[in-house]
């Protein structure tokens, strides 16, 4: 019984082909197209407002030199933030709680924005690992800390978007399981559960949508400490 609740998190296949590029595309094909005309729809006017409002929240910590990430910023967020919310349907598959998408997410762009930093400015970037005013005697050990702490920053990243949400979706299933097999026997407490379970599915919803934030804003963070 403890093995299928972790079956949900298996990446679904058919004929012996994993599908999950298919749930990681299909997201975005429910993104309404922009046409030609002048009036647009109400849907595309309300994906346009989310739109600059997202970009002006990740854009905020960022000096000039750090708009040009927008694009990129920006479409992260949207895509986590639409797989996250599609991922608590009945019968779907959550990619982001595979911890190696995650972290191949998290590792290159981690890995552009340390790169930015080193050639844009090479000293500023070094001497984060060393603070100022530090102890002679204390300074292989500092070194020795802040370069561990800077190379576990992706890994960091990962884990927290994965165990976030692996958290969430066991829950939900041991609670509605839970519900189930409380409901013949005793319906008032099935029923109690039942309830748990709908709020505990609104907090996923939140859980999702913050996650989601939290991933883009920390390597917005990490962009503008090497900018």
């Amino acid at each position: 019984m403890n093995l299928s609740f972790f079956d949900q998190f298996s990446s679904p296949s058919m004929l012996g082909i994993p599908l999950i590029l298919i749930a990681m595309t299909f997201p975005a094909l429910l993104l309404p197209s922009p046409g030609n005309r002048w009036i647009t729809s109400r849907l595309s006017t309300l994906q346009l407002w989310f739109i600059n409002l997202v970009t002006k929240q990740l854009m905020m910590p960022l000096d000039k030199k750090g708009h040009k990430w927008a694009l990129i910023l920006t479409s992260l967020m949207i895509f986590l933030l639409l797989i996250n919310l599609l991922g608590l349907l009945p019968y779907t598959f959550t990619p982001t709680t595979q911890l190696s998408m995650n972290l191949a997410l998290a590792f290159p762009l981690w890995l552009a924005t340390l790169l930015t930093g080193l050639r844009n400015q090479p000293s500023a970037s070094l001497g984060h690992l060393l603070p100022e005013g530090t102890p002679t005697p204390l300074i292989p050990a500092l070194i020795l800390i802040e370069t561990t702490s800077l190379l576990i920053r992706p890994l960091a990243l990962g884990v927290r978007l994965t165990a976030n949400l692996t958290a969430g979706h066991l829950l939900i299933q041991l609670i509605s399981t839970a519900s189930t097999a409380l409901f013949s026997t005793m319906p008032a407490v099935s029923l109690l559960t039942l309830l748990i379970l709908l709020l505990l599915t609104i907090l996923e919803v939140a859980v999702a949508m913050i996650q989601a934030y939290v991933f883009v804003l920390l390597l917005s963070l990490y962009l503008q400490e090497n900018i």
